[in-house]
């Protein structure tokens, strides 16, 4: 089932009107959201694909001017409109230049906010053309490939730009499909082993025997098999870099003559008593808990402190939402250009066209799914929304995989039983609300911030819950 209703964030400190407003506005049709400060209205866009943005231009703090350019930075296809009083017009004018579809001013007529609002969603769905500028996302959210620009992602871009211009160690964790490989090539081509070579080996998909002729290399007749004489991959990383991926998956027997390749810089080539001296740098990764596997044995501890020696820690895709449409927009311009090429090779031309753009329906399932392949599970959807689009210039979300697309839904509703003479809406209401909470404190063992964040409430505002059932209101 599709979510076709209009979602829209509304903003303004004036309470009264604000109620007023999203109720009128609720009554046509719109599902409204509202905050009472520009603060509160960029928390929830870091969290919601909103269609429209209502933003008085005086606020607080944080003005509308500033919601709207959040908003815009990260929803290029979002509608905003602006509230303003009288003698501020000038102002709205200026906000427009910058991204607004429209103003109202105070006071104004509802019919009058309903023409507007139906006049931009007009413009919007007839509007083809993509405003985001992709040099904007290269050269302000990436590190040599990288997207993001959550604070996570920005850390991270400092602590990358940190290491890579030494000459350490580094291990790096995250689940699979947070991009392991794709650091550790941007840590190397930013670093002074740049001019060579970055050599990568999974450690995880070859067998014990093989894994070790593919590190250290052999002699002709070292085993069975071996016909001639091969450089291995530590000898080809020489003066540049060497990534094991999957490096938990080394036997035991592997992980001490690597342990003397990160002591001592030398090894022997499998049957051959000759010690050959390396220059090289090693980035490992895994998304095993390699401290458990000490624990248990399976993995060396002296082994672990030497590739330890800088941590860089991947989040996963689910604790930095506020990237998802950054690096939606990066892999439709991505398998977007693909398709055209493809179209171009086979017909003689490439299809033409407006740039593909993402619609805000769609939108609200990526960022509603929680995404446990992470960012190559995500460019996979959007490489299949793509292919199934037809030539359309917007991706729809029926286009998603149908997983992501339930991810957007409402949860259903219980089967509640309706007597003759009806029941109590509040009471039953306040029993379903006080069940939630009981079972997230549950879950938490009494932690009230865990519980807020696993009902996506603030603190503060569960914590006015909780005070509010005990008192009976």
């Amino acid at each position: 089932m599709a979510d076709t209703a209009k979602h829209l964030l509304l903003v303004e400190d004036e309470a009264p009107l604000r109620t007023a407003v999203a109720e009128q506005l609720a009554d046509h049709g719109y599902v409204v959201e509202q905050a009472a400060t520009g603060e509160e209205a960029v928390a929830r866009l870091a969290d919601f694909a909103f269609d429209i943005v209502l933003t008085d231009l005086r606020l607080p703090g944080l003005d509308g001017t500033g919601v709207l350019a959040a908003a815009l930075e990260r929803y290029p296809d979002v509608i905003g409109i602006v509230i303003t009083g009288y003698g501020t017009v000038k102002d709205a004018v200026e906000v427009i230049k910058r991204g607004a579809a429209d103003f109202v001013t105070k006071p104004f007529q509802f019919d009058e906010l309903l023409h507007v609002l139906t006049s931009a969603l007009e413009q919007r769905r007839l509007k083809s053309e993509n405003a985001y500028l992709r040099s904007q996302l290269e050269a302000r959210y990436r590190f040599e490939g990288i997207i993001g620009r959550s604070r996570v992602m920005s850390d991270l871009f400092q602590l990358l730009e940190t290491v890579a211009a030494t000459n350490s160690t580094i291990l790096i964790t995250g689940e699979t499909g947070t991009g392991k490989e794709l650091v550790a090539r941007a840590i190397h081509h930013n670093s002074p082993r740049r001019l060579h070579r970055f050599v990568a080996i999974n450690c995880g998909a070859l067998p014990e025997s093989l894994l070790e002729a593919e590190l250290f290399g052999h002699v002709r007749g070292a085993f069975t098999g071996a016909v001639g004489s091969r450089q291995g991959r530590i000898e080809q990383a020489n003066r540049g870099t060497l990534f094991l991926d999957e490096v938990g998956n080394m036997s035991l027997a592997v992980q001490m003559r690597l342990l003397r390749v990160l002591q001592e810089r030398e090894f022997e080539r499998i049957g051959d008593p000759t010690t050959v001296k390396v220059d090289v740098r090693v980035i490992a990764a895994t998304n095993s808990d390699l401290g458990r596997m000490v624990a248990e044995g399976t993995f060396r501890e002296d082994l672990f402190y030497r590739l330890n020696v800088i941590p860089v820690a991947l989040p996963p895709l689910r604790d930095r939402r506020d990237d998802i449409p950054l690096l939606a927009r990066h892999f439709l311009d991505k398998y977007a250009a693909e398709l055209r090429g493809a179209g171009a090779s086979g017909n003689g031309s490439a299809p033409a066209g407006p740039q593909m753009t993402i619609a805000q329906e769609a939108m609200r399932c990526l960022m509603a799914y929680a995404w446990p392949g992470n960012v190559r599970q995500m460019e996979n959807a959007i490489e299949r929304a793509v292919a199934l689009s037809l030539g359309r210039s917007q991706i729809e979300a029926g286009d998603l995989p149908a997983e992501v697309q339930q991810a957007a839904l409402p949860p259903p509703v219980p089967d509640v039983p309706f007597p003759d003479e009806g029941i109590d809406f509040d009471g039953y209401v306040r029993a379903i609300e006080r069940e939630l909470i009981r079972r997230s404190l549950e879950k938490t063992r009494g932690n009230k911030g865990r519980a807020a964040r696993l009902l996506n409430l603030k603190r503060t505002t569960l914590v006015e819950k909780l005070k509010r059932l005990e008192r009976g209101d």
